[in-house]
């Protein structure tokens, strides 16, 4: 009996009780501390590999979450798209507004459903980001980023299923550099567009902050969403809004016509620049890392 009750002590004291959001599972633990808890202890840099992640049943469930969540996310939101596109004119329908409150409530509703299983990424260039800051290994960046984008493949797929005519005359919901602006400034939107959701999430799930703000980890969602939201209502007449280079590619996959193709190389340097910048800012900047070491 006393060799059970100490199998229990040591099961119960395997893991950090609270990770912050883009680290949840990284352990091997089942089920993870709810939203709340997030955040008030700061883990150690993840490595690089970690091959035994392959083995753990919380590595393949996290990335069919990412998969699912990334699904979910095109689907909503294309056929928002497609609804707006549809209508006479914009007062017909629910309009750019509603286009980015589709998107920043989808997000803000994923991001709460599967921050304590992935971390709620939904997202190639918000991996790419905790990548570059070591807040996840590159196997499973790797993983997730590519869950992403067949999740998005699918969500797409889908919705031309329901409306296969309609969704090729209605531009499928794919990315381009609309008239009026150069490539530049296609990339310069996508690439401050990303910062300020990427520099968000670092913000809202920030451990030092976390600890000293209990109140504000149950909201983590919540700005992601906005950020999500605000960057839309700005970009959506210069990109169609990527910031995600899943749901680029997936609508461009889907509706497979040249002029999607044309600039898309832009929804995916445009994000990872952004990414990386907000990566750099957090990291170097707000939380001073590099000099804390040296200290």
């Amino acid at each position: 009996m006393e060799g059970k009750e100490e199998d229990v002590r040591l099961g119960a004291n395997k893991f950090s009780e609270r990770q912050p959001i883009g680290t949840t599972a990284q352990t091997d633990k089942d089920y993870n501390e709810p939203l709340v808890n997030f955040g008030l202890l700061q883990p150690p840099p993840a490595p690089l590999f970690e091959h035994g992640e392959l083995y753990s049943w919380s590595f393949w469930r996290a990335g069919i979450a990412e998969f699912v969540a990334t699904f979910l996310f095109l689907f909503i939101t294309v056929l928002t798209v497609m609804g707006v596109n549809r209508a006479p004119s914009k007062c017909a329908s629910v309009g750019i507004q509603g286009i980015a409150w589709a998107f920043g409530g989808m997000i803000f509703a994923l991001v709460y459903c599967t921050a304590g299983i992935s971390g709620g990424h939904i997202n190639p260039a918000v991996t790419f980001g905790l990548l570059l800051a070591r807040k996840l290994s590159l196997t499973r960046a790797i993983f997730y980023m590519v869950m992403q984008c067949l999740g998005a493949i699918c969500g797409a797929g889908v919705v031309k299923g329901f409306q296969p005519s309609r969704y090729e005359v209605l531009g499928g919901g794919a990315n381009v550099v609309n008239h009026g602006y150069t490539k530049g400034d296609g990339l310069g939107a996508e690439i401050v567009g990303t910062f300020v959701l990427v520099y968000t999430v670092f913000s809202a799930t920030d451990a030092k902050r976390n600890a000293r703000d209990s109140h504000v980890p149950i909201l983590a969602p919540l700005p992601i969403g906005f950020a999500v939201f605000l960057v839309h209502l700005a970009t959506i007449p210069i990109t169609g809004t990527g910031i995600n280079p899943a749901r680029s590619l997936g609508a461009a996959i889907i509706y497979n016509r040249d002029h999607a193709w044309n600039d898309h190389w832009i929804f995916w340097v445009g994000p990872f620049i952004g990414a990386a910048l907000a990566a750099l800012y957090h990291q170097i900047v707000i939380r001073a890392i590099p000099f804390k070491s040296r200290a």
